[in-house]
């Protein structure tokens, strides 16, 4: 059964009545082959565009639908239920968008801000790099001062859309001590795309290294101040992590429907599994692990919509849901038992998927050191 959403809008329930209709009739039915085929989904997402719903927390003079996040969120969370790539891309792409529309001039958001949310353009956001994963800090990718800009040089990693994006939110060193952030047109000279990584899931999203060999970038494509690059990186990702927080719940209650669906079906000694009380009791953990994990991301949501500090609230939100997701997509497919193994059902893949999500958009030993120091003060 849908979840059932206390939206604050008529304009947030027909978003949601949209995007519901767009995940069941769209996503659901496409998402096992192409994860099977290593497909990714283009023309899901140009579908998304269309639809509206790549820049919706974004402002409406730029094309976007200027969504309060807690919205955005909730659409993100129903397209992940139905297919995790196509919610997770979604959100690194918003997570792309986001240095260029909080701080980009006037003049570079009508330049670039319309196709980059106006579902034109997909994103890509390139921090990570071989040696600087969860000390993004460390990382060497050099843009040195040219005549009309910068040349690019570096390797990034565990790009997700490498070699699709139109374009990449990237942070390099401008100088020894400094970091700042460039935007970078997908076809740039010099920039390359490695062969996708071999993943255990999420395999219609490609993730790649990028290569930059002295890759022209114009100084117009400086987004913010020089030197303002890790700040802009780390707030883009407190926003981002909520992103996660709301795939992570998505992918948890599509495996807790298929565990009761599934539960009510078969039968053993008689009667439903269901109503054997160590089912009824590991399925009421999984109910309670995705609302708690739900509720736990909205109220971080609200906190970022009222303009309040919510750092701490989003690392807790990509924490809890995400721990909960890899637990209560294990729970299905031992609910699902011998059946829950096999690829003739999707519990298998959902284990899969979960486990990224404490991963990326900095770990959960990372998120667990960001609300420890904020604890300490």
């Amino acid at each position: 059964m849908p979840v059932e959403r206390l939206l604050a809008t008529p304009e947030a329930n027909d978003l949601i009545a949209l995007t519901r209709e767009i995940a069941r009739n769209e996503l659901a039915p496409a998402a096992a082959a192409a994860e099977e085929n290593e497909q990714f989904p283009g023309d899901k997402f140009k579908l998304l565009g269309e639809a509206g719903l790549l820049g919706l927390p974004y402002p409406e003079e730029f094309g976007g639908a200027n969504q309060p996040y807690e919205t955005y969120l909730q659409v993100l969370e129903e397209l992940s239920s139905a297919w995790m790539t196509v919610g997770v891309g979604l959100s690194v792409h918003t997570l792309s968008c986001y240095p260029l529309a909080e701080f980009g001039t006037e003049e570079q958001r009508r330049r670039w801000l319309g196709e980059m949310i106006g579902g034109r353009t997909l994103g890509g956001y390139a921090l990570s790099e071989p040696q600087a994963g969860s000390d993004a800090a460390a990382l060497r990718t050099a843009a040195r001062p040219r005549e009309s800009g910068y040349s690019v040089t570096g390797t990034k990693c565990w790009i997700t859309h490498g070699g699709v994006a139109d374009f990449y939110t990237l942070m390099a060193r401008t100088d020894d001590d400094e970091i700042s952030c460039l935007l970078l047109d997908g076809d740039t000279p010099g920039l390359s795309a490695g062969a996708p990584e071999r993943k255990m899931g999420l395999n219609g999203s490609p993730t790649t290294e990028l290569v930059l060999d002295e890759a022209p970038v114009g100084g117009e494509r400086l987004i913010g101040e020089r030197g303002q690059g890790m700040r802009i990186a780390l707030r883009a990702l407190d926003s981002g992590r909520l992103g996660i927080a709301a795939c992570a719940v998505g992918l948890a209650q599509a495996a807790l429907e298929l565990a009761v669906e599934y539960a009510k079906q078969r039968s053993q000694f008689g009667q439903p599994v269901i109503r054997f009380q160590g089912v009824e009791f590991m399925l009421a953990d999984m109910e309670a692990a995705v609302q708690s994990a739900r509720a736990t991301y909205l109220d971080a949501a609200r906190r970022r919509d009222a303009g309040r500090t919510f750092g701490r609230q989003a690392a807790v939100a990509k924490l809890v849901a995400t721990e909960a997701a890899m637990k209560v997509t294990t729970d299905a497919v031992q609910v699902l038992g011998g059946a829950g193994y096999t690829r003739d059902f999707p519990a298998e893949r959902y284990m899969r998927e979960a486990k990224v999500l404490q991963i990326f958009e900095g770990t959960n030993q990372i998120q667990r050191m960001v609300i420890g120091r904020e604890l300490a003060g």
